[in-house]
């Protein structure tokens, strides 16, 4: 995850078909045989599949022109061209393709999974045994391929998770999920430890809630400060968030404050998902009696207290984060 590359401008082609042959039988004992070109077979499609062991688009950064195999030209002896080979193109989850130039959306693989054909490869040209006729019996004429299809895409990746962690740097998010899950993000007692978003998975109920560690936003951030906006398009999948607020901060009461403005900022739809306010460093010094403070200055959220270094309030959280998800 060190490379991580959530876009990247790629090239696509389909391929050309096969061109169509003109030839005539020549066998012994037939000395005015009639056509036998064959057709030529179909270019290569250009096709996008789901790959769910995919995290990010850093494939896409090492080859970015991709070409789909031009159809094979027919022959004679009614030989038919061999279709092209498609390019096959695999993207992670969350993926959507746009037209580089337009920026048009051309396909979302948040919404549907399924493979994608893109481009269709040219069909092939047809040999001249199509071109026979009662007043034309040994013609001349064979098709060529129909060209392939060229496209410049920008590919984009927006991360898929259930739940997803909102804060000031060092907030203790990366904390949160290496103790719920298996992921084992960067940890640094200073700002932007975090330079990636980073997921792991919560066990509940048999079933994983995947939870999505995105890089701490400042003040400014939809305007570009910081980190800026880089990230914060990886939420706006995510059904629901969790607010982490710095109970050590001295600014911890205008903390939420702020992160809802940035948010809403960059698009007003976030601030309409499911949320819950956590603070954190519940083990440090005045922290109980600022976790009261809390409650009182948002009193139309919910607010739970929690120290990852003890362990305070970490079950109840996860029963929060099961039903935040829907278990």
């Amino acid at each position: 995850m060190d490379r991580f590359a959530d876009e990247a401008l790629i090239e696509v082609s389909s391929g050309n078909g096969g061109n169509g042959c003109a030839a005539f039988r020549r066998e012994k004992f037939v000395p005015r045989g009639g056509p036998s070109g064959g057709d030529g077979g179909r270019g290569g499609d250009v096709v996008f599949v789901v790959r769910r062991n995919l995290r990010t688009l850093t494939h896409l950064r090492y080859q970015r022109t991709f070409k789909a195999e031009n159809g094979h030209d027919g022959e004679g002896r009614e030989r038919f061209g061999k279709n092209g080979e498609n390019v096959v193109i695999p993207v992670p989850p969350g993926t959507v393709l746009k037209d580089c130039d337009t920026g048009e959306l051309l396909r979302d693989f948040g919404k549907s999974e399924d493979d994608f054909i893109f481009l269709r490869g040219g069909n092939g040209g047809w040999g001249n045994i199509h071109f026979k006729s009662s007043v034309n019996q040994a013609p001349r004429r064979a098709l060529p391929g129909k060209i392939g299809e060229y496209r410049k895409l920008r590919v984009e990746l927006q991360i898929m998770a259930d739940i997803g962690f909102v804060g000031f740097p060092n907030a203790g998010k990366s904390s949160l999920l290496a103790r719920f899950t298996n992921a084992r993000p960067k940890i640094a007692p200073y700002p932007f430890t975090t330079k990636i978003p980073n997921l792991g998975a919560l066990r509940a109920a048999e079933r994983d809630i995947i939870l999505a560690d995105i890089p701490g936003l400042i003040e400014g951030a939809a305007q570009g400060a910081g980190l800026g906006i880089r990230f914060l398009k990886h939420i706006s999948r995510t059904p629901a968030l969790a607010f982490l607020i710095d109970l050590s901060d001295d600014n911890y009461l205008k903390a939420m404050d702020i992160l809802l403005a940035e948010l809403g900022a960059f698009s007003p739809d976030l601030l309409k998902k499911k949320r819950v306010v956590i603070g954190t460093k519940l083990d440090t010094e005045e922290s109980a009696g600022r976790l009261s403070k809390l409650r009182k200055q948002l009193p139309a959220e919910q607010v739970y207290g929690i120290s990852v270094f003890s362990g305070e309030g970490l079950d109840e959280l996860a029963g929060i984060f099961t039903g935040m998800a829907g278990i």
